[in-house]
């Protein structure tokens, strides 16, 4: 993995800078979108975030979160289910950045402005390899300056309404591999009604959560070892996608 430029770095710098200034406002209006007007609820809420704060206070390590995707507000969701506004103006690393696809979310002036302002690294889908290289780096930095960081370690939504394990992409195992002691957070949320994928949760949603911590390795050097740890990351969520089916049973 390299290194940011120095343009990046302080590009990245003055971009948490503003958004930790505006997130008085910011912070406490998403939440209150999503819980009120939109109707969504967290069941178990207080549990997640309580475990939540208690990874984050333990940890001395980056902490890299990775999810189950099935809408384009997955990470506005998991981001809303793992803390509180007042949690997050405490300790503003534990909003995760997010890396969304830049044709959904910064196609327009004011959806670039909106993902700056909310913690965003935009990636074009089908970038070739320097460009999407320049993210990862930025997501590495980010991290070995503790902050938290949101991947979707397949890729993309997905379009089977399942995790798939063949879907794991090696991105997110070269960011592990990159960081010494890094801690992977696994997060499953899911709808009751999704049912599959789709642009947005429907109205009044009740998402079920879970999160568990592990720490991916491979002996492996190179693309392979990236692939491995990805896979480990992806069985994981499938593990947990196939628990939180058991439960409902």
């Amino acid at each position: 993995m390299g290194t940011p430029s120095k343009r990046e770095r302080l590009g990245l710098q003055l971009q948490l800078a503003i958004s930790r200034l505006l997130s008085p406002i910011w912070v406490p209006a998403l939440a209150a979108v999503m819980g009120g007007p939109l109707g969504w609820r967290i069941e178990g809420r207080a549990e997640l975030r309580r475990r939540y704060a208690e990874l984050r206070r333990s940890r001395s390590g980056p902490l890299l979160l990775c999810a189950n995707h099935l809408t384009m507000l997955d990470s506005f969701v998991i981001g809303w289910a793992l803390g509180s506004p007042a949690f997050y103006l405490r300790d503003f690393g534990a909003l995760p950045w997010n890396t969304p696809e830049r044709q959904n979310f910064a196609s327009t002036w004011w959806k670039r402005g909106l993902a700056y302002l909310l913690k965003c690294v935009p990636l074009e889908r089908g970038a070739d390899r320097v460009q999407v290289a320049r993210v990862l780096d930025k997501v590495v930095h980010l991290l070995r300056r503790g902050q938290t960081v949101l991947i979707f370690p397949e890729g993309g939504r997905s379009r089977s309404g399942r995790v798939e394990l063949e879907s794991a992409a090696y991105g997110v195992g070269r960011i592990v591999r990159a960081l010494p002691g890094c801690q992977v957070l696994c997060v499953y949320l899911r709808g009751a009604g999704q049912q599959s994928w789709s642009d947005a949760p429907r109205r009044k949603e009740r998402f079920r959560g879970r999160i568990r911590a592990i720490e991916p390795k491979s002996d492996q050097r190179g693309l392979r070892g990236s692939v491995e740890v990805a896979r480990q990351i992806v069985a994981t969520l499938v593990e947990m996608e196939r628990e939180h089916f058991h439960d409902r049973q």
